[in-house]
């Protein structure tokens, strides 16, 4: 070269590219950490085994859930489980076998128990209940009223109680009570139907509740049947939409029912008929009748030697029971409103129980209930002869008659 002519000026260096400084410094700052790592752990005993290494060698063999547990109670728990897990027992034959205990008792028994517990106690109150619906209408002051005004009637006013009773033993019915009183003449059926009444009237405090119907008097034979059986329609609609809003049990008493119309013997079928609105099955109908006194009266004379044996009574129950099945299907032959009623037959009067009758009226009348006047007074009526007994032909008919005659 010429040394007029200056040398080149040394070249820089060039720098490394980017893309290759990157990844070295990264591999240096990952070799950087785990130096720190290794410094930092703390050096295991190289006769007990790696801990850490045993879970992380079952880290890697079965995936784990993160819980708040510790590795004690984890063990504890799994060693638990292992020990749930028994094996049958075999018992050899000559030992003594002891059943396994009893489970504990599971909530689904207690709530069983305890519904049974609720269901009687809701049976108990709906006894007491039925018993307080009977206490209101004091069926045990009807009876002793019946026994002491009605003589000669026993069976018939137990039967008349023990209906009574049963039926109103409730407020809620599926069909109202049918009472038939079949009778000759004279026997007691109306006396029963006015005590009826009369007792009706005073325990439930109204007396509109209690209807009486006389066919004699209501429904004389020149008027129309159809206008009769309008009538006692609109008359029974009445009483019984006002026992339904009072909640009681009215009380409707037909005397004369065998001089009833045929209209309005299937007016009072179709009352009783179950399709009605329920005010219509909550009542209790007694019909007053002589038809059967035919049957009544040969019965009682047929049977009149066996009420003075000893073990006439079984037999004369029996007979009583027949006497009731031969009523129900003559009446039924009638007209099918009897289909649904309780016979009630009313027997002949004997002769004593008429002098009771003439004693108990000259009481009412003011007179001294004398023994031996009424007995003269009960002597001039007539009496069917049998067996030694006397039984009045007319019963106490001709009573209330002789006495004003005193």
């Amino acid at each position: 070269m010429d040394r007029g002519q200056s040398s080149p000026e040394p070249s820089a260096p060039v720098a490394p590219s980017p893309s290759v400084i990157a990844p070295v410094r990264a591999v240096v700052r990952l070799r950087h950490q785990v130096h720190l790592l290794r410094k930092r752990r703390p050096p295991s005993p190289a006769v007990a085994p790696d801990p850490g290494a045993a879970a992380l060698r079952v880290s890697r063999e079965q995936p784990q859930f993160f819980t708040f547990d510790g590795p004690a109670e984890r063990a504890s728990r799994s060693a638990r489980k292992r020990r749930r897990r028994s094996r049958l027992v075999l018992y050899p034959e000559t030992s003594r076998k002891f059943g396994p205990r009893a489970e504990r008792q599971s909530r689904a028994q207690r709530c069983l128990l305890l519904l049974v517990a609720i269901v009687g106690f809701q049976v108990l109150n709906a006894i007491e209940n039925l018993d307080d619906n009977a206490l209101r209408y004091d069926l045990d002051g009807l009876e002793k009223t019946l026994q002491r005004a009605v003589f000669g009637q026993p069976a018939a006013v137990g039967r008349l109680v023990a209906l009574l009773r049963d039926y109103l033993a409730t407020h809620v019915h599926s069909r109202p009570l049918l009472l038939a009183l079949h009778g000759p003449s004279g026997v007691g059926k109306s006396h029963v139907g006015r005590l009826l009444a009369r007792h009706f009237r005073a325990v439930l405090e109204d007396g509109t509740l209690v209807l009486q119907y006389h066919t004699r008097h209501h429904c004389p034979a020149p008027r129309a049947a159809a206008g009769c059986r309008e009538e006692l329609a609109r008359r029974v609609a009445d009483v019984l939409a006002r026992a339904e809003a009072e909640e009681k049990t009215p009380l409707l008493v037909l005397d004369d029912a065998e001089l009833l119309p045929p209209a309005l013997l299937d007016e009072l079928h179709g009352l009783l008929q179950p399709q009605r609105p329920p005010r219509f099955h909550n009542a209790v109908y007694v019909l007053l009748s002589g038809a059967g006194g035919a049957e009544v009266t040969r019965f009682v004379l047929q049977n009149a030697s066996r009420a003075g044996r000893a073990d006439g009574a079984e037999e004369l129950r029996a007979a009583e029971e027949e006497l009731r099945a031969s009523l129900h299907t003559l009446l039924v032959r009638q007209h099918p409103l009897w289909e649904a009623a309780a016979i009630v037959p009313f027997l002949l009067l004997d002769k004593r129980d008429v002098v009771n009758c003439f004693r108990d009226e000259m009481a009412g009348e003011g007179f001294f209930p004398e023994q031996a006047r009424a007995e003269l007074l009960a002597a001039q009526l007539s009496y069917y002869r049998v067996a030694g007994r006397e039984f009045a032909v007319n019963g106490c008919k001709q009573v209330v008659a002789a006495v004003n005659l005193l």
